[in-house]
């Protein structure tokens, strides 16, 4: 059966979008762009194929679907800038059989601009064909929450910004198959925004929160406590929670590493232009795992130990509940630096079945509550549905709880 859809990238992006497609009906194409985050069960995957899922067998078979969404990654490169070599290369290859009429969308997060100035000039010279005459071209940002039940792509708005109304139009086409409401941005530049703003949102917040955290600490205040009364406010609040660090795909972008024009090296160039706010944000959130470090040596040090040669058992390595992802998780940085103070350092995550921190497996317990027993200290990073938090925390020597999520009064909260 012919693709009606070909999604580029079979990360956590695409795969959410090749579900949704299929599920609405659309025979779709995956194409893989490199080493994809994404997974699926084999339920999933199961339910997928027989809707009419398949991967390409080649790019040839990119020529002959009608709609081509680009889902590509964009980590943080070496230097802080966004890599966008992975969109490149998606690019060359669909712009070397793209079709007259095809609508090309783009949902990886990026820059400002660079639908217009990095995607549309790579399609035209690979294809010779003129975006807005000859094909679609359009920006849609990712609204993915892996994990949330709640909000799908089925209900979750989709924006849209066309680089002409006749693009927009054919995107907003595409996507009203999928979700109950197509939002219209006034153009490709507006869109990416949107994506800027609803990502630096989330960062900010959450840095405000994690600096509440601190203060409350040092005043002996419940910030969850706070937080709990504080949300039950009907407007103007919208609660946020503390942790470790922040996790997840979508990194803040404060534009200090954003160009007018950007090149054709995969990377965007720089401008001077800066968000204050957002940058005062990662230096906040980027604290928290050196924050979670004092805790526990202070903890610690408290209870006559030290923490080099401490047991530290390190539960939840994931960037967010009950998935298997750990973009991003600030478990990591916080093994690293146990390890530089000498703690021996062992973890469990149900979702997790082996791990290694600086190219050095550590230790996974297989008995949760016998090796929180054991160990000196316990620091609780993610809470997985799993958990009895409650057992937890008659079990553990010493509980740190970064999350909030245990009984009050039963473990040391951050």
């Amino acid at each position: 059966m012919p693709a009606d859809l070909a999604v580029i990238g079979l990360g956590h992006l695409g795969l959410p979008l090749a579900q949704a497609a299929v599920a609405a009906g659309i025979p779709t194409l995956g194409y893989k762009t490199g080493p994809e985050a994404g997974s699926l069960t084999a339920a999933e995957l199961r339910r997928m194929l027989s809707g009419g899922f398949r991967t390409a067998a080649g790019p040839a078979e990119l020529g002959r679907v009608r709609t081509a969404v680009i889902c590509a990654p964009t980590p943080r490169g070496a230097d802080g800038t966004l890599d966008l070599s992975q969109v490149e290369a998606a690019a060359r290859t669909l712009a070397a059989r793209l079709r007259p009429h095809t609508t090309v969308i783009l949902e990886s997060p990026v820059h400002p601009g660079t639908t217009e100035e990095f995607l549309r000039p790579l399609l035209e010279e690979g294809s010779g064909l003129r975006a807005g005459r000859d094909f679609h071209l359009a920006y849609s940002p990712s609204r993915v929450d892996p994990g949330n039940r709640d909000f799908t792509p089925a209900n979750t708005p989709k924006v849209i910004g066309g680089l002409t109304p006749a693009c927009t139009e054919s995107a907003a086409a595409f996507y009203s198959r999928l979700t109950d409401k197509v939002v219209r941005a006034r153009g490709p530049r507006e869109a990416e925004t949107v994506q800027l703003l609803e990502t630096n949102f989330r960062h900010v917040n959450i840095a405000l929160v994690n600096e509440m955290a601190v203060l409350c600490h040092d005043l002996g205040v419940d910030l969850w406590d706070v937080i709990r009364c504080a949300e039950t406010k009907p407007f103007g609040f919208h609660a946020f929670r503390p942790g470790p660090g922040v996790g997840g795909h979508g990194v803040p972008q404060d534009l200090h590493d954003h160009t007018g024009r950007t090149g054709r090296t995969g990377r965007t160039g720089r401008t001077g232009r800066t968000l204050r706010m957002v940058e005062l944000a990662q230096q906040v959130n980027n604290h928290m795992p050196q924050y979670v470090i004092q805790r526990a040596a202070t903890l610690l040090n408290e209870h006559g130990k030290s923490a080099r040669g401490a047991r530290v058992l390190l539960l939840g390595v994931t960037y967010k509940q009950d998935l298997a992802d750990q973009q991003g998780s600030p478990a990591q940085e916080i093994a690293i630096r146990l390890m530089e103070l000498g703690a021996s350092v062992s973890y469990h995550d149900p979702h997790i079945p082996s791990w290694s921190v600086l190219d050095r497996p550590l230790p996974r317990a297989d008995s949760l509550y016998e090796a929180a027993a054991d160990a000196d200290l316990t620091i609780l990073l993610q809470q997985h549905r799993t958990y009895d938090l409650q057992g937890l925390s008659v079990k553990a020597q010493l509980l740190l709880d970064t999350r909030g999520a245990t009984p009050t009064g039963a473990a040391h909260r951050l």
